[in-house]
């Protein structure tokens, strides 16, 4: 194939993985105030994809650790494998939404990208960053996955927690009437859920960029787009001696922005029914304490640079929730099929996208 083609493709792949993830993860920002019945379904995805969209442009710190925190610079990274990892997360968020069950997209994003990355290496285990500093600053997978992968939903449980205790003590306090209290969440769920919409497009948009910006450096090593028309000058990187960027460019970032928010807008029903309803009945106070604790996770999160799960932050600041009304609030049947969603996600991606880069080698489709 072309190797300029190759990019486009690339690119395009990456952008639908993207717009996948908007309406995959829609119900991260939205199922709480829905089943609250705050807001319409009309309206929480219209919130949900304008603070998807702002979020998106604050920040691009888990982008930096995509296109440089996970493979070592050293590696020439194959458009081919890129396009392969994207590839197998795509299948398994389709998979998962279908059966509505509220998994990672990032992790897949990332399972899948490493699965590719060792089927071009030939499981050469050494080309990935498992961990290590990089300008004083923590890389590799340890740090800035498998760590957050379990500590996140952890954080999400304990904040979802404390928060629904606290409320509950003011209530109790100051003896509000229970028509007050649904009145007053009501209004403040909005504000939590805009809260978690725009952290969840400062952390999951961002992968999509660094994806993009990995292919752009791929074709820049490759010499890709040497002969590209003028009017692709943008899709040309100068990174530094390293071979790193400072930063993604920005036009990736508006583009995943916006495709982020055109996903997120097309909405995910089966999640949020999952969500909303399945795993615990919820009152718009609730729904207040879930969002706002997971929101100042994946916020801090972003901060940080750690592309993290925001499915496993709500679904768990959810649980925390309803283990404070009671502990048999929580369908923990339904929760149990979500761990092991969780569990499977990284290790069934990387073999999807390691398989689907062995495919296309066997069949003549890359070298």
């Amino acid at each position: 194939m072309d190797p300029l083609l190759l990019v486009l493709l690339v690119i395009l792949v990456a952008l639908a993985a993207e717009y996948i993830n908007g309406f995959h993860d829609a119900a991260n920002a939205i199922a709480t105030v829905v089943s609250t019945r705050v807001l319409t379904p009309r309206q929480a995805i219209l919130l949900a994809a304008l603070t998807n969209l702002v979020g998106a442009f604050f920040g691009t710190e888990v982008a930096k650790t995509i296109y440089s925190g996970y493979i070592q610079s050293g590696f020439a990274v194959s458009q081919e494998a890129i396009a392969c990892g994207l590839l197998g997360g795509i299948v398994w968020n389709l998979l998962t939404w279908w059966f509505g069950i509220p998994s990672s997209s990032s992790h897949a994003l990332i399972g899948g990208l490493c699965g590719g990355v060792l089927a071009q290496a030939k499981i050469n285990w050494g080309v990935l960053i498992w961990d290590g500093l990089a300008n004083g600053k923590a890389v590799g997978l340890w740090p800035k996955l498998v760590k957050p992968m379990f500590a996140s939903p952890v954080i999400g449980f304990l904040l979802g927690a404390l928060f629904m205790l606290a409320l509950t003590g003011l209530i109790v306090r100051f003896a509000a009437r229970p028509s007050k209290v649904q009145k007053v969440f009501g209004r403040l769920q909005i504000v939590s859920a805009g809260m978690m919409g725009f952290s969840h497009g400062s952390n999951d948009s961002q992968k999509t960029v660094g994806i993009i910006t990995l292919t752009l450096l791929a074709a820049h090593g490759t010499g890709a787009l040497n002969g590209a028309p003028e009017w692709l000058h943008f899709l040309r990187v100068e990174p530094n001696a390293e071979g790193k960027l400072a930063h993604a460019p920005y036009w990736v970032i508006v583009v995943c922005a916006i495709t982020m928010a055109l996903g997120t807008a097309a909405g995910g029903w089966r999640i949020i029914r999952t969500m909303g309803h399945k795993m615990v009945k919820l009152q718009p106070v609730h729904g207040f304490a879930a969002e706002t604790g997971a929101a100042l996770t994946i916020h801090g999160a972003s901060t940080l640079g750690i592309p993290l799960s925001t499915t496993h932050v709500i679904s768990t600041s959810i649980l925390g929730v309803g283990a404070t009304k009671r502990f048999d609030a929580v369908r923990w049947g339904l929760v149990g099929r979500i761990i092991w969603a969780w569990v499977l996600t990284i290790p069934v991606t990387a073999l999807l996208g390691y398989w689907i880069y062995r495919g296309a080698l066997a069949a003549g489709w890359t070298s």
